[in-house]
């Protein structure tokens, strides 16, 4: 089906909405039960209908089809003639899926699954009581001879819209082009609904539409196509041609056929998707729906940056005693408006972090059924924002971690009875902001972390010698180790050994990093911590030699101009510094990167202490330079990935300056240490 440019751009919006109603539907039905109130229904059948009509409208009969349905289960459902079943809600889940496919598959051109249409379709028949290949609605039976029935030469087709159509999201003048298609086609707008100009709405509908249709042309095709009309329009046919046309003689089940379907067409009710959904926007797509607020706030400072461009250009008009100071004013306030500028621009790409956790419910619901759990899961802080780049990839690990809880963790209704709990556990999400950072918690009530099964594991996959004493932190580190599982079988869920090295590489790889926690028979925590943006960093300048690096400041604890007092050398030639009650290891930047300080004696540097997953170093430079903002470009994308280096940047004078990776360096100097006899404490 082809469509013109005008038309692909209100297409690109329908599939939008269609996304955002099957989103809703789902949310809906992982709610939904035998005691659920009528609106929470009507929400879940308002968005079925709302694609179905749509599909119709621009001729995507195949989702029309299916949806009818879904949406036939649904009516039965709110006019309380059908009981709701866990059955028919898992029934309903997966025809969510199947027309979330369905409308990719038609977005993208590419043919549907009609395999998994047709046994999806075929259980929603069984439980609507219908045969399983039945007729096309109101599809009238063949003509034959007893029947004295002639073929019709055309129509006429008289349709009165309701005045709030429009607003109802619906277009009208679609159906011109789709009669087209079936014949000689003539259309005559009746204007006597239009009222005066000055009470003219442009939200309502005035017109109306006498057509005529010339052709062979069976009633069914009709019905298809104004199958999207709302009932409270006037809608009639009238078959012309042949005076002597004798209505077909029907038998008593097509009859019934037919009032079923009028009694559920009266019933319908339509309109656009519910607006609970109207907040949510596809993370993954190429688009991101902006607050006009947002949009307002830049336009503004657009037009302050264009006074200040003003004010700089006149300077080269002349100069005057005062020149300097106006010069001043002038790029300090460009200086202002530009960084607010940045940042309000950095708002656009900021999305809430519902659009991860919104796929967890039904993850949870799928998988608990799966393993014979009962299991609740509660989201926190899911209007807490984060970069849309951020966003998309922390899902995945996300979505590894929660089935980790749900398969490792959390115990069966019958453990959890016998070890006191209440049957049903509970699967946490939490999201919030920390400093410059973002907060995600995953935390489930479940078995805890073994330690003697971890140990056991790692030692049986030889992950750690026999006789190799850890601390509790080293032991619950272990489930990150590439090829580690507790699970006593290989499962679809887990079990083969992958998945948490793979979480713990990709939040480090954001710039972030993760902990856990938990105590055995009383649940775990897994701690995630990410930075808000990849593209900017609050950086202090450093300077190491002749180079200039940039530490973020968000990693810095503080800055010490060192004294031979204070420093130790310890087994191995480590330095080490003794802020306060503790000892920190010194990392020579000069050493790591190849550099000749200023100075070859220690005591002579500046140290930055910098923090990360819990650990401090020190980091040896020679001087400390400005603080600035700085926008982050890949090394790796670049040139190649670099030990302690997690990008560059361009800096004003057009020279480029490393940015440190402080965690990188921290566990790399872990690594060295490893087997040193270096004091944690006095």
């Amino acid at each position: 089906m082809s469509f013109d440019r005008e038309m692909l751009e209100i297409l690109k919006v329908f599939f939008q909405e269609c996304r955002e109603a099957l989103d809703a539907m789902e949310s809906g039905l992982l709610t939904l039960d035998a005691s659920a109130d009528d609106e929470s229904i009507n929400t879940i059948f308002r968005a079925a209908h709302s694609i179905k009509g749509g599909a119709a409208t621009f001729g995507f009969a195949e989702v029309a089809a299916f949806t009818h349905g879904v949406e036939t289960m649904l009516d039965g459902m709110r006019n309380r003639s059908r009981p709701i079943t866990a059955e028919s809600i898992q029934i309903l889940l997966q025809s969510c899926d199947c027309m979330r496919e369905m409308m990719m598959a038609t977005e993208t051109e590419q043919p549907l699954d009609q395999a998994r249409i047709a046994r999806l379709d075929a259980d929603i028949r069984q439980i609507l009581g219908e045969p399983a290949e039945p007729k096309p609605a109101l599809e009238l039976p063949a003509p034959t001879d007893s029947m004295n029935f002639a073929q019709t030469d055309g129509w006429r087709i008289s349709f009165e819209p309701v005045s709030d159509l429009l607003r109802l999201r619906n277009e009208p003048t679609r159906m011109f082009g789709e009669l087209q298609r079936l014949g000689t086609f003539v259309a005559h707008a009746d204007a006597a609904r239009l009222p005066a100009l000055e009470a003219l709405d442009p939200q309502c509908c005035y017109l109306s539409w006498n057509l005529e249709i010339t052709g062979q042309i069976p009633r069914a095709a009709l019905d298809d196509i104004f199958d999207w009309v709302d009932p409270r329009c006037r809608l009639e046919f009238t078959a012309t041609g042949n005076p002597g046309i004798v209505p077909p003689i029907l038998s008593p089940p097509e009859i019934d056929k037919i009032a079923s379907l009028i009694a559920a067409s009266q019933n319908t009710e339509r309109g656009a998707a519910p607006a609970t959904a109207a907040h949510k926007a596809n993370a993954e797509s190429g688009s991101i729906r902006v607050a006009t607020e947002k949009l307002d706030n830049i336009i503004n400072l657009v037009g302050e940056l264009l006074i200040t461009q003003s004010m700089l250009c006149g300077f080269a008009e002349g100069s005057g005693p005062n020149e300097p100071d106006r010069l001043r004013r002038a790029l300090s306030q460009l200086a202002r408006n530009t960084r607010e500028l940045q940042e309000s621009v950095m708002q656009i790409r900021m999305l809430p972090i519902s659009f991860a956790f919104n796929r967890f419910p039904r993850i949870v619901h799928d998988l608990s059924r799966k393993l014979g759990k009962k299991v609740e899961i509660k989201l926190i802080g899911e209007g807490t924002e984060l970069d849309k780049t951020v966003l998309e990839k922390i899902s995945d690990p996300l979505v590894h971690l929660v089935r980790n809880a749900l398969d490792h963790g959390l115990e069966t209704p019958e453990k959890r009875l016998a070890a006191g709990k209440q049957e049903c556990g509970t699967l946490q999400l939490a999201a919030f902001h920390e400093g410059g950072n973002i907060i995600i918690e995953v935390r489930d009530d479940g078995a805890g972390l073994n330690k003697a099964k971890i140990l056991q594991k790692a030692r049986e996959r030889g992950l750690i010698s026999p006789d190799q004493e850890l601390t509790e932190e080293q032991i619950h580190n272990l489930i990150f180790m590439p090829g580690f599982s507790t699970a006593d079988q290989i499962s679809d869920v887990s079990g083969r050994g992958v998945g948490m090295d793979v979480v713990r590489r990709n939040i480090v790889d954001l710039g972030g990093h993760v902990q856990i926690f938990g105590r055995e028979g009383r649940g775990s925590t897994i701690r995630i911590r990410l930075p808000l943006t990849l593209a900017i960093l609050d950086g202090q300048l450093v300077r190491v030699g002749k180079e200039t690096y940039i530490i973020s400041l968000l990693s810095i604890v503080e800055t010490i101009q060192l004294g031979a007092e204070h420093l130790n050398t310890r087994v191995g030639h480590a330095e080490v510094f003794r802020l306060r009650e503790e000892y920190l290891p010194v990392v020579k930047l000069c050493d790591q990167f190849g550099i000749e300080p200023d100075s070859n004696c220690t005591a002579d540097g500046l140290l930055v202490v910098v923090e990360a997953d819990g650990k401090r170093v020190g980091l040896l430079v020679d001087d400390l330079l400005a603080q600035q903002q700085v926008v982050i470009k890949s090394l790796e994308a670049n040139f190649k990935s670099v030990a302690g280096i997690a990008g560059a940047t361009i800096l004003g004078d057009g020279t480029v300056a490393l940015i440190i990776d402080v965690p990188d360096l921290i566990h790399s100097n872990a690594e060295q240490r490893r087997g040193s006899a270096i004091p944690q404490a006095a």
